[in-house]
């Protein structure tokens, strides 16, 4: 009878420093509050929070990976897209991110969200599609400088589609065909010209050599009658080819 007034004390100690008790992971901090005011941040272990006096939130380090909702955006040429994107980010300093800010994760997001449609709003949409990297790093810089205040620190910023209307489709593809057709006509003028010039460097040749004009001559013929027709080909004769043949016959005579 006289040891119960002793016992439950005890007891409920006992109960006070279970329930005080928290367990911190590697990757978690604990910021503490004492009576309303900031006391500490506690790092990983075992560590006691005492309940009605002291608070304590939990808050993870690591790197978070949060899906950006599509976007309208109005491009500088007048064109509406969807965007996504994707945000790499962590805590840097658990204070900043509770004390600074209700809630980080959503003042996050919804940064990302306008950051997102106000530096896309200052690119064309040909510099959307294919200087993608280039506008990663814009964001990325944006957003993190921005959260700095809350201690958080963005890795990284990657936009993940933009999203075309049927119509910018269709017309993305037949610049894209006019393209190459005006490739394909460059292509062909320069192989002309290419080969213009060997013709006119092949004519010089001849003419400074007229044995080489009767050489091309009967080589042509020769290919003609190798060929498997049975067309008649009238093939005129040039005369310098018969006057070559005139001293040649006029000298088996005199012999």
């Amino acid at each position: 009878m006289v040891a119960a007034p002793i016992i439950v004390p005890i007891v409920l100690l006992l109960l006070l420093v279970v329930f005080s008790l928290r367990i911190v992971t590697e990757y978690e901090r604990l910021v503490v509050f004492f009576l309303g005011r900031f006391q500490i941040v506690k790092g990983p272990g075992l560590r006691m929070v005492i309940p009605g006096i002291q608070q304590a939130t939990r808050v993870d380090l690591r790197v978070i990976t949060m899906d950006v909702p599509s976007q309208d955006v109005i491009s500088k040429d007048n064109v509406t897209v969807k965007v996504n994107a994707v945000l790499y980010f962590r805590v840097v300093d658990p204070e900043r991110a509770i004390i600074q800010v209700e809630d980080y994760l959503n003042a996050t997001s919804q940064l990302a969200q306008t950051t997102l449609r106000s530096v896309l709003g200052q690119h064309e949409l040909d510099e959307m599609l294919s200087e993608r990297e280039k506008m990663n790093a814009d964001l990325q810089e944006i957003i993190d400088k921005q959260s700095d205040a809350w201690g958080i620190k963005v890795t990284n910023v990657e936009i993940k589609h933009v999203d075309l209307n049927e119509n910018m489709i269709r017309a993305i593809a037949k610049q894209a065909e006019a393209e190459r057709e005006r490739r394909a006509k460059i292509i062909h003028a320069e192989g002309e010209l290419q080969a213009s010039e060997k013709l006119l460097a092949a004519a010089n040749v001849i003419s400074r050599n007229p044995q080489a004009m009767q050489l091309r001559y009967l080589q042509t013929l020769n290919d003609i009658s190798t060929d498997k027709n049975t067309t008649t080909i009238v093939f005129p004769l040039p005369i310098d080819i018969l006057k070559g043949m005139v001293p040649m016959k006029s000298e088996r005579e005199d012999s």
